[in-house]
């Protein structure tokens, strides 16, 4: 059973910075992400990486946040940097696993408060 422990969520002033974590354990993964659910809106993408370390990053974010993971620890991170309000959201951690057995995996979700 794959379990995805998140960490690093919080309240900071617009301008400042906090970086996420996310431990998978049980099984290796492939890709791993970040998503984000802002009130009243649809969960989006925020940011993606392979284990061979391609990155992918919504438009929103790009130049502010950087994804990152350690393989040997199957633990992903996300830098946020220069935060605004409307980074303001859950943030789900994503785990995919492409060979047998596959799965979809999904964190618990961290609040992100970005408010002054």
């Amino acid at each position: 059973q794959v379990q995805l422990v998140e960490s690093g969520g919080g309240l900071v002033q617009p301008g400042g910075s906090l970086r996420l974590s996310c431990a998978a354990s049980g099984i290796s993964i492939n890709r791993m992400g970040w998503y984000r659910r802002a009130p009243g809106k649809e969960r989006e993408l925020v940011a993606l990486i392979t284990s061979g370390g391609t990155t992918n990053y919504a438009d929103s974010v790009k130049g502010r946040f950087t994804i990152s993971r350690d393989n040997a620890k199957n633990t992903v991170y996300l830098q946020m940097n220069s935060l605004k309000p409307e980074d303001t959201a859950v943030y789900y951690c994503n785990a995919e696993r492409w060979a047998l057995p596959f799965g979809d995996y999904w964190g618990q979700g961290t609040q992100v408060t970005v408010s002054s």
